[in-house]
């Protein structure tokens, strides 16, 4: 967030948001003063005709209720869904006012003068309390507010100099206006100041709130995250999801021949080229086991073929092998295993909380990768049997699988062959 400059945020979008909210917020108090105003002038138009002569009273009544009815469209324009966007409406209103109470102060004033006593100034106390409130109402717009002052103390010079003796009381009530106005300028300056520092502060917040917010939801899935606010447990169960288990052949022999730095971009260029394409076709990425890929295919995101959506997904990432190998310098193998079946999904622990899968539908998956060939997919009879493409995968053969036993399995081969192992290459270790 940059610092506002000359008054104004650098930024046009930024500050069209300030002025939105800033207005926004002082909608009540402007509304209150509005109403304020009406009633002091309701209570004027009560009292008058006891103290003043008939004449001046039915003059000040129609000044009184011109005021009233100014005032009171003033209030009812605030609720006018555009008037937030509408500055100039205060401009206006509060400048008719003040036209208006300065005609009722000059009549006030000649009730109460005695023989050859010229009080017509004393209005500038009247007149700067409205000066208060568009102080407040034009906060924000210090342009504005200082436009308005100029006008409001020409008419307030050009309704007094001519009644008043220009005497010492006159001088004195010119330096008690010019004060007070200057008082007003630095009030809506100190507002506007206040407010502007508020509203960027509020805007760094809010963007750190939002990178929080984006990461947590990076690592966790909405649901997730909306029960863990709630101090809910969670816990999940799926009866037909896909797990993907992708592995990069040879790594363990690779890393100890290539520098770390060559290691971690090698790595960073798979993980990547995987996210895009688990992205690309609705697949959740669980989380990555050394050099292991892990996603699922119907959990958090719902899918309405899993095994498909789950093989399509490991074809799109074995067609990105010619990238890293561009990345590596050498070629690059990757297997990949698919069980389909019931998996548990949760959260647990309180520090570096991550969404994960359990259950033997994720073991089998990772079991089954080993026993693809290299830039391959091997899927379980269960994820076969729900698959719509059969064709693309090879007969049936039992693999002895760890922990498992005896389990039927298909292949897909790979469009060329690819080596078993790992050619020399000529980074610096």
């Amino acid at each position: 967030m940059q610092a506002a400059q000359h008054g104004r945020f650098a930024d046009p979008a930024v500050e069209a948001r300030f002025q939105e909210t800033a207005r926004t917020l002082r909608l009540p108090f402007v509304r209150i003063y509005g109403v304020l105003f009406m009633l002091v002038a309701l209570a004027y138009s009560i009292a008058n005709p006891v103290f003043l002569q008939a004449r001046d009273s039915a003059h000040i009544a129609v000044l009184l209720g011109a005021t009233l009815l100014l005032a009171g469209a003033y209030v009812a324009v605030t609720f006018w869904p555009r008037y937030i966007e509408q500055p100039a409406l205060d401009f206006a209103a509060l400048l008719g006012i003040s036209l208006l109470v300065g005609l009722v102060n000059v009549i006030l004033t000649e009730e109460l003068i005695e023989l050859d006593d010229d009080l017509h100034a004393v209005g500038a106390i009247n007149r700067l309390a409205i000066s208060a409130f568009a102080a407040v109402a034009l906060a924000g717009r210090p342009r504005l507010f200082l436009l308005w002052v100029a006008l409001e103390c020409s008419v307030f010079l050009a309704t007094v100099m001519p009644l008043q003796d220009h005497g010492a009381g006159f001088w004195y009530a010119i330096l008690s206006y010019v004060s007070g106005a200057l008082v007003m300028i630095a009030i809506n300056f100190a507002i506007d100041r206040s407010s502007r520092g508020a509203f960027a502060l509020s805007e760094a917040l809010e963007a750190e709130r939002a990178k929080s917010e984006e990461l947590v939801y990076n690592m966790l899935p909405p649901a997730a995250v909306e029960r863990i606010r709630d101090g809910r447990m969670v816990a999940d169960s799926y009866a037909d999801a896909s797990v993907i288990f992708i592995d990069m052949v040879g790594f363990t022999k690779l890393a100890q021949r290539v520098s770390p730095g060559h290691l971690v971009e090698l790595l960073n260029a798979f993980f990547n080229h995987a996210d895009r394409c688990a992205a690309e076709h609705g697949v959740e990425k669980v989380k990555t086991i050394g050099d292991a890929y892990l996603a699922i295919a119907g959990g958090n995101i719902t899918s309405g073929n899993s095994a498909d959506t789950a093989i399509a997904f490991a074809r799109a990432v074995l067609a990105g092998v010619s990238e890293l190998k561009a990345v590596a310098g050498t070629e690059v193998g990757l297997r990949v295993g698919i069980h389909s079946g019931p998996v548990v999904g949760g959260v647990i622990g309180a520090t570096r909380m991550a969404y994960d899968y359990w259950g033997e539908t994720v073991n089998m998956a990772a079991r089954l990768e080993g026993t693809a060939p290299v830039g391959g997919i091997a899927i379980s009879e269960s994820t076969w049997l729900r698959a719509k493409n059969r064709g693309e995968f090879g007969p049936q053969h039992v693999e002895m699988l760890k922990g498992v036993g005896e389990t039927s399995v298909y292949h897909a081969a790979p469009a060329a062959p690819a080596p078993e192992t790992l050619p020399e290459i000529n980074w610096v270790a």
